[in-house]
């Protein structure tokens, strides 16, 4: 890494981290934390080629997934130990229950606020089959918790 560099790094790191622990948190469960670390060290290391990606948050979302991969299943860490705000108490196992497919779009583009085209590069998928995954992962989850809308 270039010298002048440090500072750019640490500044996406201070910004890429919590962004990255709340995506890798339906995956990773309480190893959301290891997946991040691990995500940027990769980019430390590779600082020249990931500043210059279009969707670098994206590429470090799968570097993580990757690098921490697991043999049992995944369980959601409670809302608090990845900084989210009081929720309703049901949804962590509404969203266990949903397809893996359908819980990473909706986690990503509702607690993590990213657009369908960078979910779409991390699944590997359309933008439109992204907002299909959210879709249907938003009908089951309003009706898991009996939420209903409109009239």
């Amino acid at each position: 890494m270039a010298h002048g560099t440090t500072g750019e790094f640490e500044a996406f790191a201070r910004d890429a981290r919590p962004r990255l622990v709340r995506a890798l948190a339906p995956i990773r469960g309480d190893d959301a934390l290891d997946g991040a670390a691990e995500a940027l060290a990769y980019a430390w290391e590779h600082w020249s080629e990931v500043q210059q990606m279009a969707n670098p948050l994206g590429y470090l979302y799968r570097v993580g997934q990757s690098r921490t991969r697991r043999r049992r299943t995944p369980c959601l860490p409670e809302p608090a130990a990845v900084g989210l705000p009081d929720i309703e108490p049901r949804l962590i196992d509404a969203l266990r229950e949903l397809p893996e497919t359908q819980r990473m779009a909706v986690w990503l583009v509702h607690a993590c606020q990213w657009r369908h085209a960078e979910v779409a590069e991390v699944l590997g998928t359309s933008p439109s089959m992204v907002g299909n995954h959210v879709a249907r992962g938003l009908r089951r989850l309003r009706a898991a918790l009996e939420v209903h809308c409109g009239a």
